[in-house]
């Protein structure tokens, strides 16, 4: 059975049961502070599990989208080395909420596996909570055993302990008991050597669990103690590679149609055969998988980047160019390559990889050209590093230097000290690393209490679209207490004005105040798995009175200009670029927005004042609000409105249009875009490979903008003794100074060669090296010049020469010749290193030329005095 037909069954089965059969949510999540990414088919729907939102219908089926590369579940480094585990993977779902329960979830998966999978009961084996003697002090799930006693023999009904048959999603929130399945597909020769029961939770390859049955029954609590649930859920996920893996009747999820064809063209581009050697398969399997998840998190838009969810992107990536470049020896960039045969194997079933193609391609192109710049850099400084040791092991902090800063990675710097006969101080390392995770760690600390009920009953009710003002009574509220923000108490309406971050929209701030006067700010507003939640300092005194809440009307005006303007940027661009244009992300503030999009290329002048007159033409225009909500989704998409890749939508949407432009949009706008009153860009920039950002401001920060840029252009003019034509005034005296820039350089290379003369003579033989340490009167580029020019004249040259171009700067320049590095060991970059100390700075480079600056040029006759030392 091929891979799209075993999704396709498992859908169609559990939509004959009843199940609405819903598309995988993005990975990247978007109003859960706890998660990442989506690693596990149930993250979709938390907000259905803590009652802050109802779902379309009590059933429901998926096969999700998954990342486990962060946090609790981190499956990043068994991926490769074993051949069940994997970056993203399919989890196939479902779900009932309040519906049914471990009678039909239980005989539901065994009609499914035996009946229409058609898979052998014989090799099933099920587990069950065993119970536990701790704090919770739960019994056995009698009912779960009692029930799968009826499909399947006792003795391959396993009791398994709280770490493997209790589910909980997270430190607070809804868990259960759990029942897992699992599969045994070793040869008939194999199994009779070792019992298969023996193997269930062993991390055996082909001893898996291929679902898992949660019965989400309790609530567990701030102070780790269990509550019963009001509603008991299902929640079940089956892993789909791993069941194609014994639906195909093979031994390895690498081997199933899932992942033969790129393992195919990485064999057509690397030139290796997979099978033959195991650090290439190992590679292979790595390169395949992290393939996968890079392209998705591109489509559901998250590029790589430097922090948060794009830095753990970026990280997948590396790894897998990394394992090309160590054991499939590729030098240069091939991984985009893969993107074609992956988007043609799922492109079907999830259209965002086929529909994003060529911008997945190119932003891996790109990331996998830097990295490699990257790891021959790396290797220079590694080569400094080895070359600098006096002794055989290298040091942990160098390493880790080298890890942290640069980007190099640690396995491969150990690998290539193996290879010289050298070896790495892992425990330094490990103590360097362990102390930057605590600091990461310490910094975003975060405790969170449990929700104090007030009123039980509410429904929160968004009303920020029509009003600034209403009259609200807090449902719950709770404390969150975190070393940036010290304690701080999130607090839930009954309804709300203030509008959640949200959409690229910043929150609302603003204030409550109660019938005595007493007002609490409100400094940011957020949702949180569907609740809007509002961050204050200090509790009301008067918690279950009602409470007038205010937004702050001119932040909000401000960011509704912002977002409009987004709106009309984003129909500028396509008008004027092509609709191959679509939004990659943006951030709406009160002082301005920033908007990334996909294009190829730098825009033009002129093709940037068309854009801008655009959105400006449509501002004068004064183009009305037309606000549809809870409108179908795609009676939306019919009237023209623009979904975006990576959002999630439900069945009923709100259309925001101005004119022509119609968009899918939960954020605030001004009533008309004359409101904007004006659009200004300052500055377009390039965000990665084909993708393009635009800053911008509106209204009164354009005020702001033009009035500074006057100001500035008086002075100017001021400087000018007020000429009338200013650009003109400034391109002579640019003309001025480059030709006297070059009167300059030709005045200190004159300089420079006089001196040469006079430092030929100064020259000393010490232990045959050829020494001279002086103050020299010029500036670094002489210098550089002056030292390279000796160089070609003598050989064995040792020399430092110092300089003070200010009172307060000093300079070092150290050269010697290559012979003396390679036969005699010396590195200038340790040279400066060492001496530059001397004059209150610092500095490095390469082992034949390095430079230091510092702010003592006191120091420079002592440094001078100790450069002979090295030579003794």
């Amino acid at each position: 059975m091929k891979s799209q037909d075993i999704r396709s069954t498992f859908l169609n089965f559990f939509k004959e049961k009843k199940h609405l059969v819903v598309p995988s949510a993005p990975m990247v999540t978007k109003d859960d502070p706890t998660l990442m990414f989506i690693n596990s088919g149930m993250a979709p729907f938390k907000e259905y599990f803590l009652g802050n939102g109802s779902p379309k219908k009590n059933r429901i089926t998926d096969s999700q989208k998954c990342l486990r590369v962060s946090g609790k579940h981190n499956d990043l480094d068994e991926v490769g080395y074993d051949t069940y585990h994997h970056t993203l993977f399919e989890m196939l779902g479902n779900w009932s909420f309040g519906d049914y329960f471990k009678k039909e979830a239980i005989a539901w998966a065994w009609e499914l596996l035996t009946e229409v999978y058609k898979i052998d009961k014989d090799i099933l084996y099920v587990t069950v909570f065993e119970g536990s003697d701790d704090a919770d002090n739960l019994g056995m799930d009698e009912e779960a055993y009692d029930l799968w006693k009826q499909f399947i023999a006792e003795d391959r009904i396993l009791k398994g302990n709280k770490k493997d048959n209790f589910w909980e999603m997270g430190e607070q929130g809804p868990c259960g008991p759990c029942s897992e399945i699992h599969v045994d597909i070793r040869s008939a020769e194999e199994k009779s050597k070792v019992d298969g029961k023996t193997l269930v939770n062993e991390d055996h390859p082909q001893v898996v669990e291929i679902w898992n049955l949660v019965f989400m029954q309790f609530n567990r609590k701030a102070d780790g103690s269990l509550e019963n649930l009001p509603h008991k859920h299902i929640d079940t996920g089956m892993g789909f590679e791993r069941l194609c893996m014994v639906l195909q009747n093979v031994q390895s999820n690498y081997d199933t149609d899932v992942f033969t064809p790129i393992i195919r063209e990485i064999e057509a581009i690397t030139n290796t055969k997979y099978g033959s050697n195991e650090k290439q398969d190992i590679a292979t399997r790595v390169i395949s998988d992290h393939v996968r998840a890079v392209a998705f998190s591109i489509a559901d838009g998250q590029l790589p980047s430097n922090n948060g969810a794009g830095y753990v992107i970026r990280r997948i990536l590396r790894r897998a160019v990394r394992y090309g470049f160590t054991f499939l020896d590729k030098k240069e960039p091939f991984i985009y390559r893969l993107v074609d045969v992956l988007s043609k194997k799922m492109g079907n079933a999830f259209p965002e990889i086929k529909a994003q193609k060529h911008l997945i391609e190119n932003v891996i192109k790109e990331e996998e050209t830097s990295f490699l710049r990257t790891l021959d850099q790396g290797l220079i400084l590694l080569d400094n590093i080895i070359s600098s040791s006096k002794t055989t092991e290298i040091s942990g902090d160098k390493a880790f230097e080298l890890y942290d800063t640069y980007g190099f990675p640690i396995d491969l710097t150990a690998l290539i000290l193996s290879e010289k006969g050298l070896t790495l101080d892992e425990k330094g390392f490990q103590k360097e690393l362990e102390k930057q995770k605590n600091r990461s760690r310490a910094a975003s600390e975060m405790s969170t209490d449990d929700w104090t009920i007030l009123d039980n009953d509410a429904v929160e009710e968004f009303v920020g679209y029509d009003t600034l003002e209403a009259n609200v009574k807090i449902t719950r509220y709770r404390k969150v207490t975190s070393k940036k923000d010290g304690e701080m108490y999130q607090l839930a309406f009954n309804l709300t004005p203030f509008y959640p971050e949200g959409g690229g929209q910043v929150g609302d701030k603003g204030y409550l105040e109660d019938a005595h006067g007493d007002v609490i700010y409100i400094l940011d507003t957020k949702k949180e798995n569907n609740l809007i939640i509002h961050f204050v300092k200090n509790l009301p005194k008067h918690l279950n009175e009602s409470f007038k809440a205010v937004v702050d009307s001119k932040q909000r005006y401000r960011t509704e200009c912002n977002h409009t303007a987004t709106h009309l940027l984003h129909q500028a661009l396509r008008e004027v670029l092509g609709t191959h244009v679509t939004q990659k992300g943006s951030a709406v503030h009160s002082k301005y927005l920033r908007f990334d999009f996909s294009h190829f290329s730098k825009l033009t002048t002129d093709e940037l004042r068309d854009v801008e007159n655009f959105v400006n033409n449509r501002i004068s225009g004064k183009l009305p609000l037309e606000e549809k909500r809870n409108i179908p989704m795609q009676q939306a998409i019919e009237q023209g409105a623009m979904a975006l890749f990576g959002e999630k939508y439900g069945d009923t949407v709100r259309a925001v249009k101005f004119g022509k432009s119609v968009e899918l949009c939960g954020g605030t706008h001004v009533k008309n875009t004359g409101d904007i009153w004006h659009f200004k860009i300052k500055s377009e920039s390039a965000v990665a490979s084909g993708i393009r950002r635009i800053e911008a401001i509106t209204n009164d920060a354009v005020k702001d903008f033009y009035f500074e840029n006057n100001r500035a252009l008086f002075e100017i003019k001021d400087l000018l003794n007020n000429s009338k034509e200013p650009v003109k005034a400034v391109k002579t005296l640019q003309e001025e100074n480059t030709s006297l820039k070059k009167q300059i350089d030709q005045l200190l290379k004159d300089k420079a060669q006089n001196l040469s003369g006079e430092i030929k003579n100064q020259l000393q033989e010490i232990n045959g090296v050829n020494f001279l340490a002086t103050k020299v009167d010029l500036d670094a580029n002489g210098i550089k010049n002056l030292a390279f020019g000796l160089g070609k004249e003598y050989n064995n040259l040792f020399l430092l020469f110092a300089a003070a171009p200010k009172n307060d700067k000093a300079l070092l320049t150290c050269y010697i010749s290559k012979e003396l590095t390679k036969e005699r060991g010396f590195d200038a970059g340790k040279v400066v290193r060492e001496l530059g100390k001397l004059i209150h700075g610092g500095g490095g480079g390469q082992p034949f030329f390095a430079t230091a600056g510092g702010r003592n040029p006191g120091g420079i006759p002592k440094a001078l005095e100790k450069a002979k030392e090295y030579l003794i």
